[in-house]
């Protein structure tokens, strides 16, 4: 009699098992992704995706959106769908300059925080406190912080007009520090130069990152890598994220689940004041209305593509913070990432019909087809494509990672205490 075991066979109906990318894939996925972009560089002549300068534009641009995003993560965690990310961001835009106006930027930053928090104290006071419906209360701070925002700017700083200030916007603050690592920034930008296969476009990507970098992306990267360890590593982090998967559960253990919505929801304002300091105090140096764009909302995009973890966070943060950036460089290298994006479609084309998965293999074709007619038959692309790429780059995102992503069982629920007795 044999003693093997036979495998079971896989129950009608049964959902396909979903595989995580392993972090070797991940490198390899940016590996293959660099070399593609060198190989079309060698092929247009321009290799300007890859240079230190987009990198470095890139990352300014995903600071705002990973703040956003890691708040939507602590809130989200911990049960409380937050869509008022968008007004907590525009508190910490106001706050952040007022404070860095009148005392220093430093101090800019704390009180941007400050502001976005208290927007996060008023959202789990409604939502938490008082039970009503998560998207509601997150509109209405939507509604209500901005305006509040720009009625206290027309009035306060009508007195500041000598110092630059306007109708919608604040006077200046000064400057926060940017950093450069010297030697390394110089070599790597040496190396770039080259235009050599690959290796100068790595080295284009590693001198964005050591060269003229706020000391701000800086502390929001520290901040992504904190959270995962208190979230992921500590008893605190165990217990807000139970209350997001099974708040029923977690009081019956012993968990005050209201306390832990509570830190999480003010906590999640905090990341998104912060976002917004950073748009009011390194981005431009004031505050002005409508100054986040919609960015509170790409954050949260960016969260759910990262599927709730600060890693993939980071990884959507940097995708749109890179789209975001191509406002800033000349057409000519947005038509070139077309025909970049032509022909990873046609690649993604050929992995689905090796997966036999036949249907998306003809909507990659067809996609890869229009991109690059697209390209072959224009010079560049018109400004006002380039301005709308973040927002179609978030929507075509979040339809191919929708089959892969697992929210938290609880979030957007309603909780009461006592409700499971």
């Amino acid at each position: 009699m044999s003693t093997a075991t036979a495998a079971r066979p896989k129950a009608p109906g049964a959902p396909a098992k979903k595989h995580k990318l392993s972090w070797p894939v991940v490198l390899l996925l940016i590996a293959g992704a660099l070399a593609l972009f060198s190989a079309v560089g060698m092929a247009t002549g321009n290799h300007s995706l890859t240079s230190s300068g987009q990198i470095t534009a890139a990352l300014s641009a995903a600071v705002p959106i990973g703040m956003a995003g890691l708040g939507g993560l602590w809130s989200e965690r911990a049960g409380v769908v937050n869509i008022g990310l968008e007004g907590m961001m525009v508190a910490g835009t106001f706050c952040g300059a007022w404070a860095g106006y009148l005392v220093n930027p430093w101090v800019g930053l704390v009180a941007g925080m400050v502001g976005g928090a208290a927007g996060g104290l008023l959202h789990a006071i409604i939502t938490v406190t008082f039970g009503v419906d998560h998207i509601v209360s997150g509109v209405g701070i939507n509604l209500l912080i901005p305006g509040i925002c720009a009625y206290v700017n027309r009035i306060y700083y009508k007195d500041y007009i000598s110092a630059g200030a306007g109708a919608n916007q604040s006077p200046p603050a000064d400057p926060l520090p940017y950093m450069t690592i010297p030697g390394l920034s110089s070599w790597l930008a040496d190396i770039e130069k080259h235009h050599w296969f690959f290796i100068s476009d790595v080295a284009g990507v590693l001198g964005g990152m050591v060269t003229n970098i706020s000391v701000v992306v800086l502390l929001a990267a520290a901040l992504i890598v904190v959270s995962y360890f208190v979230l992921w590593r500590t008893v605190f982090g165990l217990r807000l994220r139970s209350c997001g998967e099974n708040p029923t559960a977690a009081e019956s253990l012993g968990v005050n689940v209201y306390k832990y919505k509570y830190l999480a929801v003010i906590a999640s304002g905090a990341f998104a004041g912060l976002g917004g300091a950073y748009l009011s105090l390194v981005a431009a140096h004031f505050y002005k209305d409508g100054q986040t764009l919609g960015r509170g909302f790409i954050g949260l995009a960016a969260m759910i593509f990262g599927n709730w973890m600060p890693g993939g966070l980071a990884m959507g943060a940097g995708l749109f913070g890179f789209t975001d950036s191509l406002q800033l460089r000349d057409p000519e290298s947005v038509h070139v990432l077309i025909l970049t994006v032509s022909i990873a479609m046609a690649l993604l084309a050929v992995w689905q019909l090796y997966r036999r998965k036949f249907t998306a293999t003809v909507i990659s074709l067809v996609v890869s087809g229009g991109l690059g007619a697209w390209y072959a038959l224009t010079d560049q692309v018109q400004r006002p494509l380039i301005v709308a790429t973040p927002y179609l780059i978030t929507l075509v995102v979040l339809s191919l990672a929708s089959q892969r992503l697992r929210m938290p069982k609880a979030d957007g629920q309603i909780y009461r205490k006592g409700q499971g007795k």
